[in-house]
């Protein structure tokens, strides 16, 4: 294409204020800030003039442009509307990971929102005690509760797990010799890992044992004057199996208690419920092992607890009351949100039935295979009539606990799988227009089928599921 031909079109791109001006701009500033409106103009030219200046020997490409003040103007529109749109925000979750790391772990349940919507509307009694008139902890909100659920002699909470753990170290074994096993040095999501978090927390880690074997007599050879404490790490995020021995929380504490050490425990997900009741994996409950002897347990909020995220602390007094008192702690302190979810999700465990049917992980996790097949006949039929009856069906599947727990967990679930006609856009390319969607859609891809699984889809969510898939499908 010669040089003038490209000049031109340059030349022929509308200014901003001949954009802001067109209709369907103008419109737009009546429903959004002007600012954005005006970023989403300049962006929309800008992006133009780069596109034609970076492909100026490409006639065939030129040629197609449409660069009229009415395409460019409701393409402005399009990115106005999208720059307006929050960052985040609900997502609807089709892919039967039920603790979706990605997708903001646990949602919470019903009587957990309530008390955040209440909360964040008025003042409150964080750090007030109406008793006595004076200064409170946000801490006395939460410790009796849990302690109540737990049999622990106290509690604290924090921002996360990692927070805690590192907590725990920081204030008692700064300095000093924490043993562990070999097999339960974990990493855990975002690459953070135990030997890391304890080298930052100022303890010595002394490893025994090897990766898949350590015996009572590995701690033992290795505990000295120097030795702070004995470290179990509940392995949540993965399973050995096989040729395999490790000392369980009862024995460990007993060895720590003769030696005059302490004993934690670091749960990771932490369940308060009997999980093998329910046919899923067992899974060492928080208030067994403080029955077991452990001085310290720390477990997760947002993950198989059902609640916000945070990093709770539970066992002997006196230790607990020193966690409290470093200076770190505020530093990882929990925000009024958080005590408020947490507490309201805790509440419901007083009932075991109540959690099951209120949480919604433990809802998810319990439901059964009839319910499930019933929920995705009845969505197989709705999206039958978006894509053709002969191109959805019902296969059998497993849906995933996710979060860093139960790592080998098959849940049986009903999957309504879509295939789609050839002509018709790939299964990538739908996937993608539904995860760019109003609201996202996030679903499993399995060969040239898409699957979607009732376990994780909120029965709500279903008219705005079809909706999303019949919007992507026509784009």
């Amino acid at each position: 294409m010669p040089v003038a031909d490209y000049q031109i079109m340059l030349r022929e791109l509308p200014a901003v204020d001949r954009l802001l001006n067109e209709p369907a701009v103008a419109e737009t500033m009546q429903d959004l800030p002007r600012r954005i409106v005006l970023q989403a103009v300049q962006e929309t030219i800008d992006s133009y003039r780069k596109l034609i200046n970076a492909n100026r020997a490409d006639q065939q490409l030129l040629t197609g442009l449409n660069i009229s003040t009415s395409g460019l103007a409701s393409e402005a529109v399009a990115l106005a509307f999208k720059k307006a749109r929050p960052n985040i925000g609900p997502v609807i979750n089709a892919s039967g990971v039920v603790i979706h790391t990605n997708l903001g772990r646990s949602p919470l349940a019903p009587a957990a929102v309530d008390a955040l919507a209440d909360l964040a509307a008025n003042f409150n009694n964080l750090e007030l005690n109406l008793d006595t008139g004076k200064r409170g902890s946000r801490q006395d909100h939460l410790e009796e509760i849990i302690c109540d659920l737990t049999g622990a002699e106290a509690a604290a909470v924090f921002n996360n797990n990692a927070a805690a753990v590192f907590l725990v170290l920081n204030t008692l074994t700064s300095g000093l010799e924490v043993i562990v096993s070999r097999g339960e040095l974990v990493e855990i999501g975002g690459s953070f890992r135990i030997p890391e978090i304890m080298a930052s927390s100022g303890a010595r880690m002394i490893e025994v044992g090897t990766t898949n074997k350590t015996y009572r007599r590995d701690y033992e050879k290795v505990i000295n004057d120097r030795s702070a404490a004995l470290l179990k790490v509940h392995t949540s995020n993965y399973q050995m199996v096989g040729f395999t021995a490790a000392v369980n929380a009862a024995e460990l504490a007993e060895l720590a208690h003769d030696r005059g050490l302490i004993m934690i425990e670091d749960l990771g997900s932490g369940v308060l419920i009997e999980t093998s009741k329910y046919g899923l994996p067992a899974e060492p409950r928080v208030q067994d092992s403080i029955e077991a002897g452990a001085d310290l347990v720390t477990f997760s909020g947002d993950k198989m607890l059902g609640g916000p995220q945070a990093g709770i602390v539970v066992g002997r007094k006196e230790l607990v009351g020193k966690i409290k008192a470093n200076q770190m702690a505020r530093v990882v302190r929990v925000d009024k949100f958080t005590v408020a979810a947490l507490e309201a999700t805790l509440r419901l465990y007083y009932e075991e039935e109540t959690a099951l049917r209120e949480i919604p992980v433990w809802r998810m996790l319990t439901a059964n295979l009839k319910y499930l097949q019933q929920r995705a006949e009845k969505l197989a039929q709705r999206i039958g009539n978006i894509f053709g009856t002969g191109n959805v069906s019902i296969i059998p599947g497993i849906s995933r606990v996710g979060g860093g727990a139960m790592p080998n967990a098959e849940l049986p679930t009903a999957l309504v799988a879509v295939r789609l006609n050839r002509g018709q856009i790939t299964p990538d390319q739908l996937a993608e227009r539904l995860r760019r969607g109003t609201p996202p859609v996030i679903l499993r891809l399995q060969q040239d089928s898409l699957l979607f699984d009732p376990r994780t889809i909120f029965e709500e969510q279903e008219d705005a599921l079809v909706e999303a898939l019949q919007k992507a499908l026509n784009l």
